[in-house]
């Protein structure tokens, strides 16, 4: 968890700002729900490994014997939880407010989420995700709408360029049945298929064999590595290239009709890259799984999939989903830092003898005229004062004596 200075702060709302804009342009509302979830809700199942590292809150009027009653059940100590994505909230947002909302609902929430992480470059205990969903909507429509806006937020932020890569749940299971993985099996499967980008085909295959699953089924997956590489186009023909035979028909056509509609709105550019060996560790993706990627970077800088099963645990019916995380902490850290970003502001540097009135005049004039302004006195190391200034994210200053006025007032850049 950290503390950020001023130009920090400025900096991370002024993304936040454009990232807003840019998924309110494509027809996403914004909501809030509350940073704690019921206890039972935050492990349901849904919620993969980040179940484990989710903070509980002691239950209130415990006394000692009852906590150490209870000390072996997190269950019985805690009925409450801070949440460790936004994805859970949504699902009993929806569930609890359905009869006020849209049938098919475009949300956007934008806050802060905790985890137990061990800290360490790019990990922290508590980040801001920015997460956009569609729901009541089964169809690629949905997917595809999510990748444009989200694409369009990376162009807007100075990052064009930007990638999808794309697979679909559906077919990862399809063709670990083709292979031979008895069902059991599949969940260990997936974590080594993961691990692929890291340790290669043969460290993969390797693995596999370690964990004594079907042979049969790895002698088919390790020769399926081995094929030649395949188009990589997204489109019908490059994605039954890159799968095994047998994969359903309607979950190609699916990906295939999602290519299409992303093309057409990107105005015939397909921004896709299709992946089968993308996994994605949450455990409540029943469909399309996606990661984003930019070439200036050999991570993701967000991702999501679809989650039809999860709404209807909370509201007794099944409820087409499927949302996109921005890796809003990430994206911060690989954008450059500019003085105010364009931002009008200003240090007024006043003498001794100026009076808060004056001060008070200009101040104000200026800010009628559309700046940010600061007032400082004068000090014996200006260098010291201008440079803190700059570092606070300001652009320009002026000095100011008993006969400035906002007309003789000489603007100067920081830099």
């Amino acid at each position: 968890m950290r503390d950020f200075l001023p130009a920090d702060k400025a900096r991370r709302e002024r993304v936040l700002a454009i990232i807003r804009e840019r998924y309110r342009a494509h027809g996403f509302d914004e909501i809030e729900t509350p940073v704690m979830e019921d206890y039972d809700r935050l492990h349901a199942g849904i919620g993969g490994d980040n179940e484990k590292l989710s903070f509980s809150i002691l239950k209130r009027g415990m006394d000692a014997e009852s906590i150490r009653a209870a000390a072996d059940n997190p269950a019985a100590l805690a009925d409450l939880g801070l949440r460790y994505d936004l994805t859970v909230p949504l699902a009993r947002f929806y569930a609890t407010h359905r009869a006020s909302l849209p049938t098919v609902f475009r949300s956007i929430q934008i806050a802060p989420v905790w985890r137990a992480e061990r800290p360490q470059k790019g990990r922290y205990r508590q980040f801001v995700q920015c997460d956009i969903d569609v729901i009541g909507d089964a169809s690629a429509n949905a997917e595809a709408e999510l990748m444009v806006a989200s694409l369009d937020v990376l162009d807007a932020l100075g990052l064009e360029g930007g990638t999808i890569r794309v697979n679909d749940r559906r077919a990862l299971d399809a063709m670990l049945d083709v292979f031979g993985f008895a069902p059991e099996e599949r969940p260990g499967v997936l974590i080594t298929i993961d691990k692929l980008d890291k340790v290669g085909p043969s460290g993969v295959v390797a693995e596999l064999r370690d964990r004594g699953v079907t042979a049969r089924a790895v002698d088919a997956f390790a020769e399926y590595l081995a094929r030649p590489a395949s188009q990589r186009s997204f489109d019908e023909v490059g994605i039954r290239a890159a799968l095994p035979a047998g994969i359903p028909a309607e979950v190609v056509a699916h990906l295939v009709d999602l290519g299409d509609t992303v093309a057409a709105a990107r105005g015939g550019a397909v921004p896709l890259v299709f992946d089968p060996f993308l996994v994605r560790g949450m455990g409540y993706y029943t469909g399309t799984i996606f990661e984003l990627a930019h070439p200036s970077v050999d991570y993701s800088l967000g991702g999501g999939g679809r989650y039809d099963g999860m709404i209807g645990r909370f509201l007794g019916q099944q409820v087409p989903a499927v949302g996109f995380s921005i890796g809003f902490e990430r994206i911060v850290d690989l954008l450059p830092a500019t003085a105010a970003d364009g931002e009008r502001s200003i240090v007024l540097v006043h003498d001794r003898d100026v009076s808060t009135a004056q001060l008070l005049s200009l101040k104000t004039a200026l800010i009628a005229g559309g700046a940010r302004v600061r007032v400082e006195r004068r000090a014996k190391n200006m260098k010291a004062l201008l440079e803190r200034s700059a570092a606070d994210g300001y652009a320009s200053f002026a000095t100011v004596n008993v006969e400035s006025t906002p007309e003789t007032l000489e603007i100067k850049p920081l830099a």
